[in-house]
């Protein structure tokens, strides 16, 4: 059964005008294919796309533009890549649970479209510009903010893992691929009291793990997750 929307946005932190924005946001290409005799005014969310894609990288520009006054093109291009990739896309969407509320066809469905990287990335850059043709950029900033830049802060490399919590991230896309739940072991632990070294296993049932080592439990931990979902990814 389709989830309230209700739930979405308060993900989302917007409340929608016109909630047919959202609905045409999350309506995949096989649902619209689908559904063209019952709803034949229903289109799905590729131009939408096109659109969040534009408004993402603006605002992902703006923002690194004013954190990272010293840096040179290549270096501000870099971090943008890496925000704005499908992979980091993808995790974002799952911290909103987005793929819970997609208009998925018969086949999408059966093939586990709601964890498909690139149908969640894709519909993720939909919600964004439906948020943004509904109410501005200032939602839009606010949601990128909380999501795609939540890991960014001055001093950072390109694709650190920081403030997003890759344990729930791990967690979300084990629950939406039918998976046990992960669990967390340490493996061993190094070094002088001072400076101990914690090496952490993360592992999905006794097919996938990973590990990780960190100069704490909790950053070997969310490390670890995050090596187990690119596991995953690929």
């Amino acid at each position: 059964m389709f989830p309230a929307v209700e739930l979405l946005e308060g993900r989302l932190g917007y409340q929608f005008r016109n909630r047919s924005l959202l609905f045409h946001a999350l309506t995949h290409r096989s649902w619209s294919v689908e559904h063209r005799d019952a709803s034949p005014a229903r289109t799905d969310n590729e131009r939408l796309e096109f659109l969040g894609d534009s408004v993402l990288g603006f605002v992902v520009s703006e923002a690194l533009l004013a954190s990272f006054p010293d840096e040179n093109e290549g270096q501000l291009s870099q971090r943008k890549a890496h925000l704005v990739s499908s992979n980091h896309l993808h995790a974002c969407a799952l911290l909103v649970n987005l793929g819970e509320f997609l208009l998925l066809g018969k086949g999408e469905e059966q093939n586990g479209g709601r964890a498909r990287r690139t149908v969640l990335a894709n519909a993720f850059e939909a919600v964004i510009a439906a948020m943004h043709l509904d109410g501005g950029l200032e939602p839009v900033r606010d949601l990128i903010r909380r999501t795609v830049l939540a890991e960014h802060s001055e001093g950072e490399q390109p694709g650190a893992a920081t403030s997003l919590n890759y344990k729930n991230v791990l967690q979300e896309e084990a629950q939406a691929r039918g998976l046990p739940i992960p669990r967390y072991t340490i493996v061993d632990t190094s070094g002088p009291e001072h400076a101990k070294i914690f090496l952490i296993e993360a592992a999905i049932g006794d097919q996938f793990t990973s590990r990780a080592a960190g100069s704490s439990k909790k950053a070997a931990s969310q490390d670890a997750a995050r090596l187990l979902f690119q596991k995953l990814e690929e």
